[in-house]
């Protein structure tokens, strides 16, 4: 913990909320800093398993009369909680800008996807309304979708705001009860949604958020008393999640990591290509599982790549590209890059070493473009997550593919091109789960659900979108027959 007084901090401690209150601060603790400039913005308990058992018993106790809620007074509570979203999205969006380091634009963009998820999940009462047939004579089968109880959902620093409103609003709407770990470099966003949660009128104990590293997300994984468990990170981790909460028997679903080739065409339109490949690269600073770090060039596209980089020198970090969120980050990304220069690749555009005037001890990499990687090159096969644009030279659009192909990842992948029959290719092509035609970051907008291939997603179904509701519900099938006097068949 910082000798700093607590009190002396720009924001109060991210306590455990727990049964509807927050609990006092407790144990280890751990500095929450600005990635802006380097300062302590609050403290985090790092909270133990016995922690969680508190968080379990609430929702526990909650899960019955929320659960025996019908759905269309459930969504009623995040109606409110929608409208709250947009009376308090410049606060909101500031939090995420101080904890997080991007642009208060971006922030704010964040802030906004969560009120569309909001808003999907008050469409839930039309997607979930079950299914009723007369199979035989007299006699009736019944589908209802039923809640699993008490669910997990683990959440990273890239987005404070938007990844916990992916599942909260479903998952809850759809009568679970949940725990909510946030990553505890941004902690702060977290508790401002339960503060918000409970203003909207949702009970005690239908969410709670534990605080804390490790040892909590290994404690969520084995606890027994979860059904399910979400979880959004590095595919390292994602893997050890998904092994390890299925090895005790939950549901989980573990979105890791990604490397996202974007394939430009010759007869791709240069500016619009320029400008959007550029704006993948870098947007986040480039801390997004959906962000460009991959460009394959096939033939003679220098024009394109020349105004890549004129836009990217256009990219000036602490004023329209934000900060890496720790001194760590910003070294291992600029490691990426003297390695790769090294092994043969060419730097274009540099974002080394980069210091902010007024926040010099802020974590900051320039956009940054790299010609002449190939496809051996760590930079070139590992997520960098960072502004860096990694340009791999291919012959032809087959070659292009193959290079997609190899890659361990599935998350995301475009083509640029004016050509409806190569679009088409890549559309069929591509081994990832969401694809870009002519767009830099094909990520998909409710009711279609967020979700790549290979290693960047472990398990079935998805946490967002329409496909969310069979992770977050169980079947309930019941047949019905009242008439005695019908002719007995095989059904009775």
């Amino acid at each position: 913990m910082t000798k700093i007084d607590a009190i002396t901090l720009p924001y109060p401690a991210a306590k455990n909320f727990v049964g509807g209150t927050f609990l006092p601060v407790s144990g280890r603790t751990l500095d929450v800093i600005t990635p802006l400039n380097g300062a302590v913005l609050s403290i985090v308990p790092l909270s133990t398993a016995a922690d969680l058992d508190l968080a379990v018993e609430a929702a526990k106790k909650a899960f019955p009369a929320w659960s025996a809620t019908p759905i269309k007074e459930r969504v009623q509570i995040f109606y409110r909680y929608k409208t709250l979203l947009e009376k308090h999205l410049p606060e909101l969006a500031r939090l995420v800008h101080e904890e997080n380091g991007k642009t208060i634009e971006e922030a704010i963009a964040e802030v906004e996807k969560s009120i569309e998820l909001t808003e999907f999940a008050c469409s839930l009462p039309q997607l979930v309304s079950g299914e009723l047939l007369e199979v035989s004579k007299g006699v009736e089968c019944r589908v209802e979708r039923k809640p699993l109880g008490v669910v997990a959902s683990i959440a990273p620093f890239n987005f404070p705001n938007m990844v916990p409103n992916w599942t909260i609003p479903n998952a809850i709407a759809l009568g679970n009860c949940m725990i909510l770990k946030p990553s505890e470099q941004v902690p702060l966003s977290a508790i401002r949604i339960s503060e918000l949660l409970k203003e909207a009128g949702l009970p005690d104990g239908v969410f709670n958020v534990i605080n804390g590293d490790r040892e909590i997300v290994e404690a969520i994984c084995d606890h027994p008393d979860i059904e399910a468990v979400s979880f959004v990170g590095s595919t390292k981790v994602a893997k050890i999640v998904y092994r390890r909460a299925t090895g005790n028997l939950k549901r989980c679903v573990a979105l890791g990591g990604a490397k996202n080739h974007l394939i430009v065409l010759p007869d791709a339109h240069p500016e619009m290509t320029a400008s959007n490949i550029t704006a993948s690269m870098s947007g986040c600073a480039g801390q997004r599982c959906m962000a460009a770090s991959a460009m394959v060039a096939v033939g003679p596209i220098d024009l394109i790549i020349d105004k890549i980089c004129e836009e990217a020198k256009n990219i000036i970090p602490g004023k329209n590209l934000g900060s890496v969120i720790s001194k760590a980050a910003k070294e291992r990304i600029e490691r990426y890059i003297d390695e790769a220069e090294k092994a043969g690749a060419k730097v274009l555009v540099d974002g080394r070493n980069w210091t902010v005037e007024g926040n010099e001890n802020g974590f900051y990499v320039g956009p940054t473009v790299i010609d002449f990687v190939t496809p051996d090159m760590a930079i070139a096969k590992e997520e960098v997550f960072g502004p860096v644009l990694a340009i791999i030279r291919a012959k032809d659009i087959d070659e292009a593919l193959d290079i997609e192909n190899a890659s361990n990842y599935g998350n995301a992948a475009s083509v640029f091109t004016q050509s409806g029959g190569m679009a088409r290719k890549v559309m069929e092509n591509a081994g990832a789960g969401m694809i870009g035609v002519n767009v830099g970051v094909p990520v998909p907008r409710e009711p279609f659900s967020f979700g790549g291939w290979n290693e960047s997603k472990f398990g079935v179904n998805d946490i967002t979108g329409k496909s969310s509701i069979e992770f977050w519900t169980k079947l309930k099938k019941t047949t019905v027959k009242w008439n005695p006097e019908s002719k007995t068949n095989w059904m009775s």
